[in-house]
């Protein structure tokens, strides 16, 4: 079937911005499930976890990814040409597993100002049938939006069961868990991450309606409709607040809100004031600026779901004294994107900032506006030389999104192809294959074939 057959509905996306997840089905046949989990199970117990490298190990695992299904789906959130991130795991337990703690998965760096936009999401993929007795994946819908756990009755956990060739679409943030597997059979659930290159310019699914439409009783357990209301847009190619289409609300009771205990209250009131348009400018810049983590994280939200009407106050605040103004304003201006493209050059100087917070930062945005390439390639080429792990592969990843306008980059990433750190390598290859010069794809076939990996040399069968 053609990839159109499967992207998503309006019905499905309204529901995957709104609770963070669609638990969906593969359309395999039984046995190829049934094959692909027996040579699992031996693979698990003869050899262990292969980790990153279940995907060569188990070449089946990609027809799974490769799915018409799995790949309508991923289109629809993260747009066409997404790719594959190099971490990919099979969680495999054995009877008797113990219940993981609720969390939110790393971006393989543990300090990053999280997206509310999808640049990031996972599948989990079960290839035998999940009861609850077996540990299925445990989710709090809605709350892909909070850093932290709210910590009350709005938590209610869905259990992802089913049968075999169930796979959940998740945003990358939504708070998660593995169940302890209480059962007397193996449970495996196989989670790979992908990320989005590109802004949506237009809906990447089967969209009928510009119009976001209240959820009407089939909400979370908390409401968000201005939040849900601006990623609807972002993800039609219509991102912005827009003037006076809010009713007036009381604008000094939200930015008092802004940096409250109770982070979805935070949250909201961020894009409350977003959607009041340009005399919300002014009250979340002071709290950007205002020396409160929360009060910036979530103006930092606002801001970035204002756009342009904020640019002149986020470019201002990129050089404040208190670093999280630094960090959120440059993160801000990255989701901003291509309506900012004046900012890069300041959002560029941040490559050089003494917060490694705020370096990270940077290197993210710089990939996000992507041009004038004069502005963004030099400061990426040197993220990918910086002390911390994180800046590097976020540079590389950067560079990746840039594409084809990096080739100034071309020598950099085959340095970076001899990096200690494994997503800074993955990064680097990637890169290269996007940027696609004939320089840029010779340095990443010579260090693909020198460390070709082979899934059928194993202890038992050396040669």
């Amino acid at each position: 079937m053609l990839l159109q057959d499967h992207l998503l509905s309006d019905e499905q996306m309204r529901r995957f911005i709104s609770h963070g997840y669609l638990i969906l089905q593969t359309d395999f046949p039984a046995e190829f499930h049934e094959r692909l989990n027996a040579k699992l199970d031996e693979v698990m117990t003869k050899e262990g976890n292969w980790g990153n490298n279940i995907l060569p190990r188990l070449s089946e695992v990609n027809d799974v990814f490769q799915s018409p299904v799995i790949q309508g789906a991923l289109t629809s959130v993260v747009g066409a040409g997404y790719v594959m991130h190099p971490h990919r795991h099979c969680h495999y337990t054995f009877p008797g597993r113990k219940v993981q703690g609720w969390h939110k998965d790393s971006y393989w760096g543990y300090q990053k100002v999280r997206n509310h936009h999808n640049w990031w999401a996972m599948i989990f993929y079960y290839p035998h049938a999940v009861d609850e007795e077996m540990g299925p994946s445990g989710i709090f819908p809605g709350t892909q939006y909070y850093a932290k756990r709210a910590g009350d009755e709005t938590e209610q956990p869905v259990f992802m069961e089913g049968g075999p060739g169930t796979f959940a679409l998740i945003h990358y943030d939504l708070w998660h868990r593995g169940g302890a597997n209480n059962s007397q059979k193996n449970r495996a659930m196989m989670k790979f991450q992908f990320v989005r290159m590109a802004a949506p310019s237009a809906p990447a699914w089967n969209n009928q309606t510009s119009e976001w439409r209240a959820l009407n009783g089939d909400a979370p357990p908390t409401v968000h409709e201005a939040l849900w209301r601006d990623q609807w847009r972002w993800h039609l190619g219509q991102p912005g607040a827009r003037d006076g289409e809010a009713a007036d609300e009381d604008m000094a009771a939200l930015t008092a809100q802004l940096g409250s205990d109770y982070e979805p209250a935070g949250v909201d009131a961020a894009y409350r004031l977003a959607a009041q348009g340009r005399a919300a400018v002014s009250p979340l810049a002071a709290a950007l600026t205002g020396g409160d983590s929360s009060a910036a994280r979530n103006a930092g939200y606002g801001l970035s779901a204002l756009g342009v009407p904020a640019l002149g106050e986020l470019v201002d605040a990129l050089g404040h004294a208190h670093e999280s103004a630094r960090m959120y304003a440059a993160f801000a201006l990255g989701e901003i994107g291509a309506r900012a493209l004046e900012s890069s050059t300041s959002v560029a100087k941040l490559v050089a900032d003494p917060s490694v917070e705020v370096r990270r930062t940077a290197v993210e945005a710089l990939g996000l506006l992507k041009s004038p390439t004069d502005a963004t390639i030099p400061a990426l080429i040197q993220g990918l030389r910086d002390e911390d792990g994180q800046v590097r592969f976020t540079a590389a990843l950067s560079l990746q999104r840039i594409g084809a306008d990096a080739a100034e980059a071309v020598p950099a990433l085959a340095e970076a192809l001899r990096d200690e750190n494994r997503y800074v390598r993955a990064n680097a290859v990637d890169a290269l294959r996007r940027i696609g010069t004939m320089q840029a794809l010779t340095a990443a076939l010579d260090h693909l074939s020198a460390h070709r990996w082979c899934p059928t040399t194993t202890p038992d069968n050396l040669f």
